[in-house]
C-alpha cells in the first residue's frame, strides 16, 4: 500500500473520500492534515471549534498535523506555511496527498502545482462524480452531518445549523450544488462508519459575519473584486 496523508476538512466530502480510500486498500493513510485559525481556535473556513476537530480525530484513530494560521493571512504567507508543512511530510516519506475535491478545476490545478513543486502526487477519490449521488451515498452509508457555515448570498439563516437529510437536499435552491462544492455551505460530520462512536454537541448561536475586502496588494485571495462572497452565516457547535 502507498503511504499517504489525508487533507481533513471535518466535513462530509472529506468523510466520504476517506471512507472510499479506506475501502480501496490502495493507500495507507497514516496522517491527517487540517488548517486551523490560531486566533479563534477554529477550523479554517468551517468555523468549527478545534475541540470538535480533536473529537473527530480521536474517533478516527489517526494522528493529526495541524497547520495554524492567523485570522488574516496573505496568499504568499499561506503558500509558505503550506510548503513548510508539506516538507515535513516529505521528510516522513509521504509521497501522496489525498483530497475530497469533486469538480473545482482551478482548485485541483492549484493543489497539484504546489504538490508537484515538492514531489507529492495529489489523489482525488471523488473527482467528477455526481454530487447529488455522492450526498445520497453519504447518507445511505450512515454518515451524519450538520451545516456549520453557509454563503449568505445563496442561502438564508434557516440552512445553517441544519442536519443533512433528504429534506435538506430537496430544499436547496436550484443554483446551489447538492454538496456545496462551490462553497455554498460547509459541514461537520459527527457520526458514520469511519468513526468509532458518535460525537456529542449542542447547537449554539447563529451569527452573520461580513468580511471586508483586503487592502493588501499581495493578498490575491482577498482583493477588491466584487465577485468575492463576503457574508456568511455560522452556527456555533459546542462540545458536550
Amino acid at each position: 500500500m502507498k503511504k499517504a496523508y489525508f487533507n481533513w476538512s471535518t466535513g462530509k466530502d472529506s468523510s466520504l473520500a476517506l471512507y472510499h480510500i479506506l475501502q480501496q486498500k490502495e493507500y495507507n493513510v497514516t496522517q491527517l492534515v487540517t488548517t486551523v485559525n490560531k486566533d479563534y481556535e477554529r477550523v479554517s473556513m468551517h468555523g468549527l471549534r478545534e475541540a470538535l476537530l480533536d473529537a473527530q480525530v480521536e474517533r478516527l484513530q489517526l494522528p493529526l498535523q495541524k497547520i495554524y494560521f492567523p485570522a488574516e493571512v496573505t496568499m504568499s504567507d499561506y503558500d509558505k506555511a503550506m510548503r513548510n508543512a508539506t516538507q515535513k511530510l516529505i521528510e516522513q516519506d509521504y509521497k501522496y496527498g489525498i483530497f475530497g475535491d469533486i469538480f473545482l478545476e482551478d482548485l485541483r490545478k492549484y493543489r497539484e502545482e504546489k504538490l508537484q513543486e515538492v514531489g507529492i502526487t495529489g489523489v482525488f477519490p471523488l473527482w467528477k462524480q455526481d454530487t447529488k449521488a455522492l450526498l445520497k451515498e453519504f447518507l445511505s452509508l450512515g454518515f451524519k452531518a450538520i451545516t456549520v457555515c453557509v454563503n449568505a448570498k445563496l442561502l438564508d439563516e434557516s440552512f445553517v445549523g441544519r442536519i443533512l437529510d433528504e429534506d435538506f437536499i430537496n430544499d436547496l435552491p436550484e443554483n446551489v450544488d447538492p454538496c456545496g462544492e462551490n462553497g455554498e455551505f460547509h459541514t461537520f460530520t459527527f457520526d458514520g462508519p469511519i468513526f468509532s462512536s458518535p460525537i456529542d454537541f449542542t447547537i449554539g448561536e447563529k451569527v452573520l459575519k461580513t468580511y471586508a475586502p483586503s487592502k493588501k496588494e499581495e493578498d490575491t485571495c482577498g482583493s477588491d473584486d466584487s465577485s468575492w462572497d463576503r457574508a456568511f452565516w455560522y452556527c456555533d457547535l459546542i462540545p458536550k
